[in-house]
């Protein structure tokens, strides 16, 4: 098992998730974080500190955020380790209300 970043980061890119985290196991690009599943420990931590509910352990996911498994699996190999808190992207208070409905 391992825990998944799913498109409801896209357009914030919070990172409180990278402080909790005892291992670097999250990736960045331009639009929003990733989870490498190699490297996750499955502690849950990250889950309850996103603002915007976009982190999920894998099992849980519904089916149509299946496709998050292997996007986080791609990206991450893809993209820069993240060890520090960021900024949240201009859009995030705007993209956050929105997710809020």
């Amino acid at each position: 098992m391992a825990y998944v970043v799913t498109d409801l980061c896209r357009g914030c890119r919070y990172t409180e998730c990278v402080t909790v985290c005892p291992v670097e196991c999250f990736h960045l690009d331009e639009a929003m974080t990733y989870i490498d599943p190699e490297n996750c420990i499955d502690c849950g931590g990250c889950v309850p500190v996103c603002p915007v509910g976009a982190i999920q352990a894998d099992y849980m996911l519904p089916a149509d955020k299946k496709d998050w498994i292997g996007i986080n699996r791609a990206r991450a190999a893809e993209t820069p380790v993240i060890v520090a808190r960021l900024e949240p992207l201009p859009t995030a208070e705007e993209r956050r209300r929105e997710i809020a409905g």
